[in-house]
Order: structure tokens, then sequence, then C-alpha cells
């Protein structure tokens, strides 16, 4: 592989020479390959050289259509090159990390028409991979055991031998079980509380094998935002321990879709305490030869924490169309909050003097040294004045107490925005009315470079859109009747995106019940892995798919997507983060939920039109639509001169 793909005058600005090489590429060589020309791609590209020139960030808010991944693709890879250290690509999910990097995709694209040797490696999230040890709890409970025992035994061969590995592959991949659903994988896929420092297979583990591969990549790593943000948050603590960073050191960092970092960012900081878990932790101490007053202090400790627990579980009620339980708090649960940290205090105390005595062995004190201050650190979040977010979860765990601190703007701007690199924020949708200000405010950014171009597509002639005026007063047997009626009309082909999950599952069974549901194909998120439904979704020409999470990034042109139906208005769910952020705004509805409620929808609809011989159907449904101002704002948000029908 060349360093370079043109030649370099090291007595020359490096950018200089690799924009008049990436100018070439689009002027020349990508329309000699059959690629068209478009000026808005030009413009773009014209752009980003200015944030990697200058170490800057920048919104590059590029419409369907505008061909950005090549874009920003061609920088990356070429700075890489320049300072030796790969671009980090962050998708919003794994469905757009598989679309990036598939055999057709832009970077095997760029590959084949430039002659280029590009090497791209994927860093999945850890709950991508198989956990070993909770397969064989899987193959030893009652439901699906034969399932997993033939997971289990086509694991690669290394996996079940104690002896040195004389070769290894990556496997374990969430991709590699397509027909597994959600439910299924969850019972044998990593999770947040498996403690896998202690775990004695970590080495041959799928997930650590991956890492040590997409480590060594040279030009591109490819991660999700939350694997990302994750990165960040865990660095200080894994050098800490004596771990690598999850990501080696990096050039520049383009986040695609990056007007879901925010969330993605959130969900990073979340701590999640689970009493289950705390006990298998501090009961390794009680295994060691330690002094009676530490082992009373774990029993005190263990004993106050179940306590709390129940409490919490008592103390909170279901939030509707959600997962979550609010916490009704009081004065009586501080109160227990405070007394755990107490009594976590007492061992620690202990454990300075235990560690003095070396009965503990060194590692395994390390880790339950780590595992309190974690603890300790998300209880104090309840003694600042600003709260943290927090909700109480059940799962096959048992109750877990989430907690989010409010302050991811300080981390963003602390730990992101603060290096000295390019960084770029690419997506379709970056802007409200124009400005960039609403992203701006959410990820705490003061100042950075920006830039919108359109979509070339002729939408008045490719694209109708129906609003029907009268569909928020439509009962929901009725309103699947209309979808049918949508439905034979277009044959299928069809996109439907749900706000939620517990929407989509109402929707599936009403659906069932239609007489003509038997002569369509549907396509349901959740029931496989996500980039298999749509691989299905997409050969089989006049099927249905329905999903929560493909709002955007979704890439199917051609006529198996000829018609995309919103079922309701993706107005911000009903959880804790959007409830503080209500609590926090003057204007609740106008500065929270329209924002990105509009933000979505325009991503949802941009889904339809992928290439200059697309055309089809947008159909929108929503409650607020009776409300004139939303529908007001909806049609503004339409690509110009599309006819609309209502």
């Amino acid at each position: 592989m060349n360093k370079y793909p043109f030649d370099f005058d090291p007595k020359q600005p490096f950018m200089a020479q690799a924009s008049d090489w990436i100018a070439d590429v689009f002027y020349e060589k990508l329309p000699e390959a059959g690629f068209e020309i478009r000026d808005e791609q030009i413009y773009m590209a014209f752009q980003l050289e200015r944030a990697y020139a200058d170490n800057q960030t920048i919104f590059a808010e590029a419409g369907v259509g505008t061909g950005k991944t090549f874009v920003y693709l061609l920088y990356a890879i070429t700075y890489a090159r320049y300072t030796r250290k790969p671009a980090i690509i962050a998708c919003a999910d794994e469905s757009l990390i598989e679309q990036l990097v598939k055999p057709e995709g832009d970077i095997a694209k760029l590959a084949r028409y430039l002659e280029l040797t590009i090497d791209a490696r994927l860093g999945k999230s850890a709950d991508q991979y198989i956990c070993l040890n909770k397969l064989e709890d899987a193959r030893a409970g009652q439901d699906h055991a034969e399932l997993f025992d033939s997971i289990y035994s086509e694991l690669p061969s290394f996996v079940h031998k104690p002896d040195s590995m004389q070769s290894f592959h990556p496997y374990g991949n969430r991709k590699d079980y397509p027909n597994l659903n959600d439910e299924q994988w969850n019972e044998l896929g990593w999770d947040v509380f498996q403690d896998c420092l202690v775990c004695d297979v970590r080495h041959r583990c799928g997930q650590t094998l991956s890492r040590d591969h997409y480590r060594k990549a040279a030009d591109v790593i490819i991660c999700s935002h939350d694997f990302y943000m994750e990165h960040i948050w865990t660095y200080e603590a894994r050098k800490r321990e004596g771990q690598l960073p999850l990501l080696p050191e990096y050039s520049s960092v383009v986040f695609d879709e990056g007007h879901l970092l925010e969330t993605a960012a959130q969900q990073a900081l979340t701590y999640k305490l689970n009493h289950a878990v705390f006990e298998g932790i501090v009961t390794r101490l009680l295994q060691e030869e330690i002094r009676e007053s530490l082992a009373v202090a774990v029993e005190d400790a263990i004993t106050q924490s179940e306590y709390l627990f129940k409490m919490m579980n008592k103390h909170s009620q279901k939030v509707p169309a959600s997962d979550r339980k609010e916490i009704i708090w009081s004065a009586e649960l501080i109160r227990e909050i405070n007394r755990l940290q107490d009594t976590l205090s007492v061992i620690e105390e202990e454990l300075v003097f235990e560690s003095g005595l070396y009965t503990i062995d060194t590692y395994q004190l390390k880790i339950v040294e780590e595992h309190l201050e974690m603890i300790q650190f998300a209880l104090s979040l309840f003694k600042k004045e600003e709260k943290p977010i927090s909700w109480v979860s059940q799962d096959k765990e048992g109750t877990s107490l989430v907690i989010m601190p409010k302050w991811v703007k300080e981390v963003l701007k602390e730990q992101v925005f603060s290096r000295k690199m390019p960084i770029v924020f690419s997506s379709a949708t970056l802007s409200v009315n124009g400005s960039f200000n609403y992203m701006m405010e959410i990820l705490g950014m003061e100042s950075s470079l920006s830039f919108s171009v359109p979509s070339p597509y002729d939408y008045e002639q490719q694209m109708t859109v129906s609003i029907p005026k009268t569909n928020h007063l439509t009962p929901l047997n009725d309103k699947v009747e209309e979808i049918f009626r949508l439905l034979n009309e277009s044959g299928g082909r069809t996109l439907i995106l749900f706000p939620s999950m517990e929407q989509l599952e109402q929707f599936k069974a009403n659906a069932d019940l239609q007489a003509s549901s038997a002569d369509y194909t549907f396509y349901y998120e959740g029931t496989s892995e996500i980039s298999h439904l749509i691989e299905q979704f997409q050969q089989d020409e006049a099927s249905i798919l329905c999903a929560v999470t493909l709002w955007e990034g979704l890439d199917i042109p051609g006529p198996s997507l000829s018609q995309v139906i919103v079922w309701e208005l993706p107005f911000p769910p009903n959880d804790p983060l959007f409830a503080a952020r209500r609590t926090d705004a003057e204007e609740p509805f106008e500065q929270v939920d329209m924002p990105y409620m509009l933000l979505r929808l325009r991503q949802g609809i941009g889904r339809l039109i992928r290439t200059r011989e697309d055309s089809g159907k947008i159909v929108i449904f929503g409650e607020k639509l009776s409300e004139q101002a939303v529908r007001d704002q909806i049609l503004h948000i339409l690509p110009s001169n599309v006819r609309v029908e209502q």
C-alpha cells in the first residue's frame, strides 16, 4: 500500500496537496468510473479542507444524494496516512456500520475505483459479542437449550482448549447469528453486569480478539457513537486498571448522523447499579483470610444494599410507553442512599488496613476498590444541588438503579472538542429552521465551522407526501386498516417507521388480525439481527419492513422501498432524560420536543429517495397534526416543491 495516493512534496502543505488530489478524484477519476459529478459534493469537499487544514470542528449538513460519505472518507484516509494514526468513523448504530463496510458499500467502491488498498476495520460494542460465561448459563437454562448448545459446538476450537492458541480469527459477532431474535441474543450477548477483568476465558473471548484486530487498523476504525463515547468515558479508568483504552490514538473523528451524538454521550455517562452484582463482587472478600471488622462491614453493606433496592422497587411507578419506572423520591429514600454510602466508606477504610497485611489477592482487591469507587461516585450525585437523571429498571438481574449525570456538555467540551484535531459532524439533518444553534446548544459547543447543501434530487417529480387532516382521530383498528389500504396501493414495498417498540408491537398484534396480512411478508425489528432484516427486505421486493431505529442511515435504492409510512410523529420518548430537558427549558415543547421531532422526521423522509431513478410516497400520521402550528412546521421541512396531499 502506497503511503499517499498522490505524489507528495514535503516542501508544500500536506492538506493543500490532499485537497488537490481529492478535487481530481471528483472531477476526473470518479466520472471516468461512471459516477456523476455533483456540485454539492465538490462544495462539501472544499469546506472540509478548512476543518482538516486548521484542526477545527465542522457541521457538514448535506442533503440526501450529495455523496457526503465519499468526501469525508477521502479526507479521513489521507489525513490518517499523513499523521500515521487511523481515523475514527463513528456511526449512529451497528446497522449503519454494516452498511458502510458491506461489499458494495462506499469504502469498497473507493478502493475499487481509485485502486486503493484501504485498511478499514470494525470496532463493535461489547454487547455485539457472545459472552462465553452467559452462553454457559444459557445452555443450562430451560429455554432454547438445544439452540445454545449448537452455538457452543460451532465456536472455534481454540475457545475450548486450555493450551496456547496457534491461530485464531474473530468470532461471536451478533451479525453471525442473524436468526436469533433480540430476546434470545440477550441470553448470551455481553451486558454491563459482566465482570470481564476476572473472567478466566477473557483472552479467548471474541470481543477481546476483535479488539486486538481493529486496534491495528492503519486507515479507518468504524464504530458506533455509543462505543466512541464509552471510550471517552472509560479512558482514564482503563489506564488506571492497566488496560488499553477501547480505541487507539487517532487522527480525526467523523460523526456520521452526528445529530444523534448527544444521546449516545448521555448514555455512555450512565451508571447502572444492581444489588446482585454488588453482592457478587464484595463477597469475594469473604473468601479470603480477612479481619473480622472487614467481614462485618461487608455483611452490613450487603444488607443495606438489599434493603435500598427493595425500597427503590417499592417506591417507583411504571412510565407509560417506556420500559422504565419513575422513582417517587422522599427523604427516606435519600436517607437510605446515604446509609449505603456510609457502609461502603467503612469497607474502603478497612481495605486500606487489609491491603497492608497482603491477605487479599492484589488483583481481586483492585477490582473491588474500583467497583466501590464507581458506586460511591454514582450515589454522591444525589447530594449535588443539580440532581442526576435517574430511574429504575427491572430485568432478569432484578431491580437496577440507573443514574445519569447532567454534565454531558462539560464532558464533550473537555474530552472531545478541546482536542486539536479535525472533527466532522455529517448528516442530512443538523440544522433546525436553517440554524445550527440547537445542535451547538445540546452539545455544549461555543463555536464551529458549518455549511449546508441541499439534495440534488428533483423531489417535485420523484416524491409525493400525504398528511391526512383527520388521522389524529382514527382509532387503532381503523388506522391499521388504512395502513393496509396503502400497502395494497403500493404492492408492499414499504418501510413503516415507529417512534417506539411498544407502538410497533401494537401494530404487529393488530396487523396479524387483518384478512390480507397473509398477502405480504412483514419483517419486524427485534425478530432477527437488524442488518439481516434489511437485506431480506431489500431482496423481497413486495415485503414490508417495520422498524424503530431505522429513521437514519437506511439506504435501499430501487423499487423495494417505494413508500415510507410514519406511524406517529417521532416526538422524544417518555423517559427521564427528556423529562429532565423539558424541566430545564423555558418552553419545553418548542425547545425540546419540536426540534427533536423535526430532525427525526426529516431523517425518516430521507429514506425514500436514494437515487435519481427512485420515486414514491411519504405518508405521515400523527396525533399532533390536528394542531396547525405543528402542521406548518412539518410542511416547512419538506423538500421544496414536493406535492402534498392533505
